[in-house]
């Protein structure tokens, strides 16, 4: 399993679009209307990684597991949201249930696609969205510091330490819209404005390159935005061939897709990674948080692995592919064996030996 990403946006920015694209299906009805999506549609998606496709063509395997990033395509947000307009609070709560967020920007001009607020104005569209996360923080909050100050009451410490943390996310929030406060212990509190964002500014065709304008200014408050154009996005998930699909890309001057760029924006903010199992059977691509140990990474195929883990031997891609494989790698002596200490490597192939 990869991670969870809910696409939010106000209404006709391009989410529904960019999900189809993403997700390469039509489950979303892309209309040129608000509100056209009502329940959140879910897709997964398969990580693009080319060192699986090389492990798995090398080996032969019989069956190749991916790593899956799963979508969810949220209905556009709108000013007074957390107040229940628009389609409101239903919303609010279907964030609350993913890892990330990728916030869809409009940073393109269509007469013929109307814009909820009557003009393209990126940052604005950004800040009335982040204003509504902050506002529905609040609301939450509110209620949290009530359950907390009966328990205060009754000398619980821990309680006591919640609610002078709460009152203090409050006003930082009352004062920003937004958490500055850098304390590790707000997790707990499961607020929307905590969610890692990846900010998508969604372009016209030509734009897809340089950019321009509009994800200028974006891109200059938020240095880590992408730039993707969803039209474009769409074309590429029509071609199943990957050559016409590398080629298609190179002749409009991209390196990657969207869908890659996405894919690497969430692992790294999410802190996660990739190893692999690779063999006849099979080759998959497992993810797990950036610093899991050899038991983590082998609780992953199995529970049972991680209770009863002995050691790991634990190879790179490189070696494996350069050398011939397994028993090439071991006779050079660049498969390691490694105890319950080691942590992963992004990369890792790996080979767990455990008790039954």
């Amino acid at each position: 399993m990869g991670f969870n990403c809910g696409i939010i946006g106000l209404p006709n920015v391009g989410k529904s679009t960019l999900f189809n694209a993403l997700t390469a299906t039509a489950q979303a009805d892309a209309q040129n209307y608000p509100f056209c999506t009502i329940e959140p549609n879910l897709g997964k998606v398969v990580v693009p990684d080319e060192t699986l496709e090389k492990l798995a063509n090398f080996e032969k395997s019989q069956k190749v597991i991916p790593a899956q990033l799963e979508i969810v395509d949220i209905a556009g947000l709108v000013k007074g949201a957390s107040a229940g307009e628009g389609l409101g609070n239903k919303f609010l709560g279907h964030i609350q249930a993913v890892d990330a967020i990728i916030h869809v920007v409009r940073c393109f001009e269509d007469n013929d696609i109307v814009h909820v607020n009557g003009k393209i104005d990126p940052l604005g569209d950004i800040e009335t969205i982040n204003t509504e996360l902050a506002l529905a923080d609040l609301e939450s909050l509110d209620k949290q510091m009530k359950n907390l100050e009966k328990k205060s009451h009754a000398n619980d410490k821990e309680a006591v330490a919640d609610l002078e943390l709460a009152q203090k996310v409050k006003k930082d929030l009352e004062e920003n819209s937004r958490i500055t406060i850098a304390d590790k212990d707000i997790k707990k509190f499961n607020l929307l404005s905590m969610k890692p964002v990846i900010y998508a500014c969604n372009v016209d065709e030509k734009a897809a390159k340089e950019g321009n304008e509009f994800s200028r200014l974006v891109c200059g408050k938020y240095p880590k935005a992408l730039v993707i154009s969803s039209k474009i996005e769409m074309e590429i998930a029509q071609i199943k061939d990957a050559a016409e699909r590398r080629m298609f890309l190179e002749d409009l001057g991209l390196a990657q897709s969207g869908l890659a760029r996405v894919i690497e924006a969430g692992y790294r903010i999410l802190g996660l990674q990739t190893f692999y199992t690779a063999g006849p059977k099979e080759a998959h691509a497992w993810t797990i948080r950036v610093g899991a140990t050899a038991p983590e990474a082998a609780g992953k195929i199995h529970t049972d692995f991680e209770k009863g883990f002995i050691r790991a031997e634990i190879c790179r891609p490189d070696d494996w592919l350069s050398l011939g494989g397994e028993v090439a790698v071991k006779a050079k002596g660049l498969c390691r064996t490694v105890g319950r200490d080691y942590v992963m490597q992004d990369g890792d192939i790996a080979n767990f030996l455990f008790n039954n």
